[in-house]
């Protein structure tokens, strides 16, 4: 699984205009599902994401997580990130997941957020969505579950 991770002040997702998603400062995280991935890159990368130390102390250095902040994360899926620009002008998507078995891991990474004591909202799987945000710092990390080792 891949994940574009945001900080943010503030975040929203809407779909038809209604919004279905919002956080008050924490992580917008894109989320992508990859053919190969399984139930346990899932639950690597929640834990992963909910414990980056993205967040300044009181001294300005990056040493708090969203945990330590008590911040929210607006999780949304987005099959795109597997897209493969390599050859020819339009991206291919034949490493991305089918959307059953991406539905299922999106909905299992969500579901291991929700464990932690932190506000958790999604936007709506496979739908077109209006996403936004206001980006702080900027932060934003790369983070991929087959590069945990």
């Amino acid at each position: 699984m891949r994940a574009v991770v945001q900080r943010v002040s503030r975040a929203s997702v809407e779909v038809d205009g209604e919004t279905v998603g919002a956080i008050h400062g924490g992580l917008l995280v894109l989320v992508g599902v990859g053919r190969e991935d399984t139930h346990q890159d899932a639950l690597y990368l929640a834990d992963k994401i909910v414990n980056l130390r993205i967040f300044p102390d009181d001294e300005g250095k990056l040493n708090r997580s969203v945990l330590d902040i008590s911040g929210g994360v607006l999780a949304v899926s987005q099959f795109t990130l597997w897209g493969d620009c390599r050859k020819g002008r339009r991206p291919s998507f034949v490493e991305a997941a089918p959307p059953d078995r991406a539905r299922e891991l999106f909905e299992a990474f969500v579901a291991r957020l929700r464990t932690h004591p932190i506000p958790v909202a999604t936007g709506r799987f496979q739908e077109t969505m209006a996403v936004h945000l206001t980006n702080d710092g900027p932060v934003t990390l790369l983070v991929d579950s087959a590069k945990r080792f």
